[in-house]
């Protein structure tokens, strides 16, 4: 975990107001924000033990604003930090030292909805839920669903990589997106995809998505939607202790059985939920909610199965929704888990690693003694069909040293999930919270080959610095120590 840099100033992007002129001849004065006191909420993203007050925060409304405010960047050496709604959790919008941001807040637009063929076109500001809600009334949904979804934004999960809830049975924001037109480095606006299943030529998609806005700006997105299931049958079971409710996990999958979703949270995440939001959940080590959905005949037997294997597994208590508006409370005890911990915690630090499903167990058995090495509470709400944990690390930064206990505690967790067979992000991202581990999950050439397809898209490394590849690096650079160039050694140039 890199130490937390608390109100950090960064230097004036430009060197003068000359600069910030220029953009506000590009997208308006009203929409270049320098002001001190309106800088204040850019200073981080969800992630808030780490800040830094960047100097302007650029708020274009078109495709053709963003490209203007990207070359007007390129032109003075401003790197630009792009920005959603600020919902990350892993410190990918916090801007760096010299740089500006670049807010899509005003992209907003709904472009197109296309129900014959199954997609929609929007701009990278639209809300993800907002998705849904636009077509829901004709059958039809946005699958990925983050905790968030209320309030984050396409552009910022296009950036991420986006899970949710939902996201083991219908995969991740990489799996939905069939195209998106992309603002580059230089300024310059490129399309890759297609609303085909299967665009032509390489896909560069893949490479774009999740690449947390180091390889270019989306300013447009073109999203796969579903129809809705018939039929959805949800469970909500209690066990004794997370061992329990980890061996039903392992079991349903084992199964055969795909959920659309299976969620677990341990003793504290509960005290939290329900003291957020007065649900009547009991006292319990674990409790697990599932969902199964698909035809009507497939998720009776579905659930049916599900159900046995957990109470064979030491289940305490099986609840069933009595109808949709219960089952939807369910739902909201376990969205509202992440902010439901400052009601029991003044600060929190929310992690994000990835172990096998076989040892969710053990893991959170080792996390737990961890956390009593280092005297801070952690509470864990999970993705445990994925095996995708979120241990909240629970502390009071008014409390000298707290946080960087708590900061050091969760490196360890993500080093346990390394460990383990697993990884330091499943969909949070790396941002500048987890970049100081990459190198302890990737081999240097790994990293090289990394950075060379970030140089590829953005030559000048001018977006989102920092972030992602733990030593900033120029492009044409080789890892590791330094050699200096064959006209240095010659007397013939000099290393500045």
């Amino acid at each position: 975990m890199q130490p937390a840099t608390t109100h950090a100033r960064a230097s004036a992007p430009g060197g003068s107001a000359a600069l910030a002129r220029r953009f506000a001849d590009a997208i308006g004065a009203r929409n270049v924000v320098s002001d001190p006191a309106e800088l204040l909420v850019y200073e981080c993203d969800g992630l808030t033990h780490g800040r830094t007050r960047p100097e302007l925060v650029l708020l274009p409304g078109s495709a053709e604003e963003v490209q203007a405010v990207v070359r007007i960047a390129a032109a003075a050496g401003v790197p630009l930090v792009p920005r959603g709604a600020g919902t990350g959790l892993s410190g990918g919008a916090r801007p760096s030292a010299g740089s500006a941001v670049l807010s899509l807040a005003r992209m907003r637009r709904i472009l197109e909805i296309d129900l014959e063929d199954g997609w929609v076109r929007v701009e990278p500001g639209v809300i993800n839920l907002d998705v849904t809600r636009a077509v829901s009334g004709k059958g039809w949904y946005y699958a990925p669903d983050p905790s968030s979804q209320t309030v984050c934004s396409i552009g910022g999960n296009v950036a991420e990589n986006s899970g949710g809830a939902h996201c083991l049975k219908y995969g991740f924001t990489t799996h939905h997106v069939l195209a998106a037109r992309v603002v580059l480095s230089d300024g310059s606006l490129v399309e890759v995809g297609g609303p085909a299943p299967d665009a032509p030529g390489y896909d560069l998609l893949a490479a774009l998505v999740g690449s947390e806005g180091l390889c270019g700006i989306v300013v447009e997105a073109t999203l796969r939607l579903l129809r809705k299931p018939e039929a959805t049958r949800t469970f909500f079971a209690t066990f004794p202790s997370t061992d329990e409710a980890g061996n039903a996990v392992s079991g349903i999958i084992a199964a055969g059985i795909l959920p659309a979703a299976i969620e677990m949270m341990d003793r504290l995440a509960i005290e939290a939920a329900k003291a957020a939001t007065g649900l009547d959940w009991p006292d319990v080590g674990a409790v697990l909610l599932m969902d199964a959905d698909g035809t009507k005949a497939e998720v009776e037997h579905v659930a049916a199965r599900a159900v046995e294997i957990a109470r064979a597994a030491g289940a305490l208590e099986i609840r069933l929704p009595r109808d949709e508006a219960e089952r939807q409370l369910m739902w909201k005890g376990r969205k509202s888990a992440f902010a439901a911990v400052g009601r029991i915690s003044p600060s929190y630090l929310v992690e994000d690693g990835v172990i096998p499903r076989s040892e969710i167990a053990r893991v959170l058995r080792e996390i737990e003694a961890l956390a009593r090495a280092e005297g801070i509470r952690v509470a864990n709400v999970f993705h445990a069909g994925d095996g995708n944990l979120h241990p909240l690390v629970l502390y009071d930064a008014a409390v000298p040293g707290e946080e960087e206990r708590a900061a050091r505690l969760g490196g360890e967790i993500l080093r346990l999930c390394i460990r383990s067979g697993g990884s330091i992000t499943g969909e949070h991202g790396v941002g500048a919270e987890k970049v100081a581990y990459m190198a302890e999950q990737f081999r240097p050439e790994d990293l090289d080959t990394m950075a060379k397809v970030r140089c590829a898209f953005d030559p000048a490394a001018l977006l989102n610095p920092g972030k992602v590849l733990p030593t900033p690096r120029l492009c044409g650079e080789r890892p590791g120590p330094y050699r200096p160039h064959p006209a240095e050694v010659a007397g013939l140039a000099e290393r500045w």
